[in-house]
């Protein structure tokens, strides 16, 4: 089964095949972020290690940098949080928004055509309430879930179980693959989420955009 396990101090332990890809942003003629491809595959393993310190010479891996570093890699409390304890709701006429701003990833997809706040306030247009759910399908962290409001359902992404190594970024876990933290707690398993790998995030493991200044090398 696949599985994430957060080591002290250390590396996320990713074992049951979960494929492995990095992660390329696609964008528009403004340098908007419009969509995610996949790039390079990294052969298949049963298990691997994968960096969250920061400091592997050898990204995305972990070459146990962690321990020179003196990485302290505690995890937040808040982070056990349920994503709906955590939501603003924003409502328009056909869309309703959920936002936890709390696990946003900086990736900045909900930015195109004014935003999808804009869009979803103004979704009675069938333009913006399209985009408005393609910038919701694009964010990583699945800080933004958008709701069709004549069906009541959420509208998500079909995600195969992988991981995607954003440039200078997170990773991004899809797929619902559960995550347990030291203590054995497993984090709500949800389809998009983002993992910290720069080490500086306040929110861990998951990533809240801290890696602005950092660079991964991959």
């Amino acid at each position: 089964m696949a599985k994430i396990k957060v080591c002290k101090n250390g590396p996320f332990i990713v074992s049951g095949n979960v494929p492995l890809n990095e992660d390329i942003v696609e964008y528009d003629d403004n340098s908007i972020p419009l969509t995610t491809k996949k790039g390079k595959s990294f052969p298949d393993q049963k298990e691997y290690s994968l960096c969250r310190c920061g400091h592997s010479c050898n990204k995305p891996f972990c070459d146990s940098s962690h321990r020179d570093a003196n990485f302290d890699g505690t995890e937040n409390p808040k982070a056990k949080q349920k994503y709906e304890d955590t939501t603003e709701k924003f409502e328009g006429p056909a869309l309703i928004l959920k936002d936890a701003i709390g696990l946003c990833s900086g990736h900045s997809f909900c930015y195109r055509a004014g935003g999808v706040w804009y869009l979803t306030e103004n979704s009675n247009n069938p333009k913006n309430k399209t985009t408005a759910i393609e910038e919701c399908k694009c964010c990583p962290s699945g800080r933004l879930v958008a709701i069709d409001k004549k069906t009541g359902k959420e509208i998500e992404p079909e995600l195969i179980k992988s991981i995607g190594i954003s440039e200078d970024g997170p990773l991004c876990v899809k797929g619902g693959i559960p995550v347990e933290s030291v203590d054995k707690f497993t984090y709500e398993t949800r389809n998009r989420v983002t993992l910290c790998r720069c080490g500086k995030s306040q929110n861990k493991p998951f990533c809240d955009g801290s890696h602005s200044d950092w660079k991964s090398e991959k």
